[in-house]
């Protein structure tokens, strides 16, 4: 028997409880509003983060 058919909650939902006890923001214009700010981020020049 595997530990989701031991504790009776899907994996999603383990994710939600988790989700809630690091008090993540639910609500779904913030979470639009940081994803936007992640898109619009730059990312490094090529070669930036290796070492040589």
């Amino acid at each position: 028997m595997s530990n989701n058919q031991k504790s009776g909650k899907s994996q999603a939902d383990k994710f939600k409880a988790a989700a809630r006890r690091a008090e993540c923001d639910t609500d779904e214009a913030a979470f639009e509003a940081k994803l936007k700010k992640l898109a619009e981020t730059k990312p490094e020049p090529k070669g930036a983060g290796e070492k040589a």
